[in-house]
């Protein structure tokens, strides 16, 4: 055969390969975003709010060299979860050589929820004027968004906030009402009883936070914070 027919001829078997393996990575792709769309619809609501879940699906390793393969199975690997950067599993079912591989996934969930308005300074009390209502990809981050305004009104920026930055739990933390050597009430209670006296804060106070108050007595007990001048003790 002569040289140029030959060189004609392995650039066709090339470009032939090259085809069936790119015809054959975007059926796969598009089996996985059949398999994902088909998961998301029997996402329940989260918070109460019922999301909007978009999926979008990545490439395989280039590096690949599969086998043909005549039926593909999506699956989630273990320890996985559909919900932001996440990976599907895909395994050959009929084939001469059995493969198993991972392809990445995005999904997000859009809904409503709190987003900063302008930038706050860590350690600030905030303030209806400190966030607004926005749509966000609840998947974007893994800590939780704020969806509700008491979650996040009065309580204190426990690092800086961006303007548009989703509002999450990890960016808030309860304000702090009152300082270690504070004179306040302390309200013991126990089965048929209730005792209220005066005494002074050991450590600083938090809202629903555990605290140490030394009573006139001299005694030092531990108690919740229900306020800015009242700790419940246990008895």
């Amino acid at each position: 055969m002569p040289l140029l027919l030959r060189t004609m001829v392995c650039a066709a078997v090339v470009l032939c390969a090259t085809g069936a393996r790119a015809q054959a990575e975007a059926d796969m792709v598009g089996t996985s975003q059949r398999w994902l769309e088909s998961a998301m619809v029997q996402v329940p609501p989260v918070n109460g709010q019922a999301l909007r879940m978009e999926v979008s699906v990545g490439a395989l390793d280039p590096r690949l060299q599969l086998a043909p393969c005549a039926k593909v199975e999506p699956y989630m690997p273990p320890g996985t979860r559909l919900w932001g950067k996440s990976r599907l599993g895909l395994r050959c079912l009929a084939g001469a050589t059995r493969w198993n591989v991972f392809i990445p996934v995005t999904v997000k969930a859009m809904g409503r929820a709190w987003v900063a308005k302008t930038n706050v300074v860590a350690g600030s009390v905030l303030t209806a004027a400190d966030a607004m209502e926005a749509e966000v990809d609840w998947a974007d981050d893994a800590s939780p968004v704020v969806a509700n305004p008491e979650q996040w009104m009065g309580q204190v920026a426990a690092r800086s906030w961006v303007a548009g930055q989703t509002v999450r739990q990890a960016m808030v933390k309860p304000a702090q009402v009152f300082q270690a050597g504070t004179q306040i009430r302390v309200l013991a209670q126990g089965t048929g009883f209730q005792v209220l006296s005066d005494g002074q804060a050991v450590t600083s106070g938090v809202v629903g936070q555990p605290a140490k108050v030394r009573l006139d007595s001299g005694r030092v007990m531990s108690g919740v914070v229900q306020d800015a001048r009242t700790i419940l003790v246990e008895m």
